[in-house]
């Protein structure tokens, strides 16, 4: 056990997955009826509701291993990043409830916005978690990456969702 662990796992990334999640649990409820999950998972393609869903797992938990620090440049940017990243998916978010006809979120942009918008956040979350407190080869960017292939499933999914129903 002693070769797997190199150090303590608290605090670690997941408690910057607990408010994207906690805000979808409170809001997706009133998000506007494409978005409900009668509609918004109607005909996808096994193969991108499977890839998302395998990468949304890695995206939510691998974080569990990642040990926050605010020491490095790269660090303390990250936390920007992840801060900005969150009130602009918050927003994207807030746009589709508040305001469900207006011409923004009528358009495909506007749609997405939720599905691409969590680039920024995730962004943040690899540049701050730049360490794993397990003993495995581990760069910053590693996490970005399936991010990015999580991100591209969702992003597909809601842009079948948009074709579908607007």
């Amino acid at each position: 056990m002693q070769n797997v662990i190199k150090e303590k796992c608290w605090p670690n990334g997941i408690l910057l997955t607990i408010p994207p999640l906690l805000f979808n649990l409170i809001f997706a409820s009133k998000l506007p009826a494409a978005f409900s999950p009668e509609i918004f998972d109607k005909d996808i393609p096994a193969i991108i509701s499977s890839g998302e869903n395998i990468l949304r797992a890695f995206v939510f938990l691998f974080p569990l291993f990642m040990v926050l620090k605010m020491q490095s440049h790269r660090q303390k940017t990250g936390v920007v990043i992840y801060i900005s990243g969150i009130a602009i998916y918050f927003t994207s978010w807030l746009l589709l409830i508040y305001a469900p006809d207006s011409s923004w979120n009528n358009s495909l942009a506007g749609f997405l916005a939720p599905a691409y918008t969590p680039f920024l956040w995730l962004l943040g979350i690899s540049m701050f978690g730049d360490t794993l407190c397990i003993n495995i080869p581990y760069k910053w960017w590693y996490y970005l990456i399936g991010a990015v292939i999580f991100l591209g499933f969702h992003i597909s999914h809601v842009f079948i969702v948009f074709t579908q129903n607007l």
